[in-house]
């Protein structure tokens, strides 16, 4: 397949428009802070119907399709919140939706699909990405929603750049977590055509740094992936995504783990917001960047789908 192209300014406001009475446009919340004022804000998507910021581009693009191309039936694959999304959408629509899961999906997210009227297709990690590599999707008769590639998903994203920058006129940079690079490319492209001085800081796992070691090496490549935000678990970076990657990209930040499960009980106890691992990436990298570095910042809390027991056990640990 080609290489994405960054989504126009005309598209991004003709997504925001479609997406108006479905999606909230979600508040800049201060991070809870002792001092008098906080510079990181949290964007918060986890008001969004399915939890997660999935559904703007989900929607955008199942909207893009014809009735026909909808009376298929719709498959994506996904970790659990483009699945969640699908199933909201589909039912929205008045068709069947089917998702490819790993088997070790969080059990609050595969319900989540069957509590939307979803049907999840639960495989072993390896042959969810094998299915995404080759193209298996091709060989069936759904609409396939790809969760990175498809440029209407990516533009569907981007509406979150516009009430950013409603919100924020004067943000100085914009910290995004990165699986696939669907997310950072639709608002890193909006961000740059209306705000070309503001920092887009890639955040990921420091266990699963596909987008880091790609820029490294100068091209897409596979990293090892064991990482509790299963949310952005994505272990390579596709061609087709890199090169706007790589060329809207200010600077790459990796989390650790330990500093992903504190970023989780300081938004809970802080700031009474749960989030799940890969939703308080974003917080966490900003709180390990000097003030003077990245300046107003605004973190994408992007999701808050997490299981109950794995939520009280990051809130019973020490970080």
């Amino acid at each position: 397949m080609p290489a994405a192209v960054a989504p126009t300014l005309d598209e991004i406001r003709q997504a925001a428009h479609r997406l108006g009475d479905v999606v909230v446009h979600t508040p800049l919340v201060p991070l809870h802070s002792f001092s008098h004022r906080s510079t990181i804000l949290l964007k918060l998507e986890i008001h969004q119907p399915v939890t997660s910021f999935k559904i703007r581009g989900v929607y955008n693009a199942v909207a893009s399709l014809s009735d026909r191309e909808r009376q298929r039936g719709l498959s994506t694959v996904s970790a659990g919140n483009t699945a969640q999304a699908l199933a909201w959408v589909g039912r929205r629509f008045g068709v069947s939706a089917r998702s490819v899961m790993p088997e070790q999906a969080p059990a609050s997210k595969v319900d989540a699909v069957r509590a939307y009227g979803g049907t999840p297709v639960l495989l072993p990690m390896p042959e969810v990405f094998r299915y995404l590599r080759e193209h298996l999707w091709e060989q069936e008769p759904y609409a396939f929603i790809h969760p990175w590639i498809n440029r209407n998903v990516m533009i569907g994203h981007a509406s979150l750049a516009l009430e950013i920058l409603e919100d924020c006129p004067d943000v100085d940079s914009v910290f995004v977590p990165v699986g696939g690079g669907g997310l950072i490319g639709g608002v890193g492209a909006a961000l740059k055509a209306l705000r070309p001085t503001a920092q887009l800081v890639a955040v990921e796992p420091e266990e699963c740094p596909s987008l880091a070691r790609s820029i490294d090496a100068g091209k897409p490549v596979s990293v090892d992936c064991n990482t509790i935000c299963d949310g952005v678990a994505v272990p390579y970076m596709t061609e087709e995504m890199f090169p706007l990657l790589n060329d809207l990209v200010d600077r790459v930040v990796l989390v650790s783990e330990r500093a992903v499960k504190s970023a989780v009980k300081q938004l809970a106890f802080g700031n009474k917001i749960i989030a799940e691992p890969s939703g308080a990436l974003t917080a966490a990298a900003a709180l390990s960047v000097a003030e003077a570095e990245r300046g107003k910042s605004v973190c994408l809390v992007t999701g808050g789908s997490i299981d109950e027991a794995k939520l009280v056990s990051i809130l019973s640990e020490t970080y």
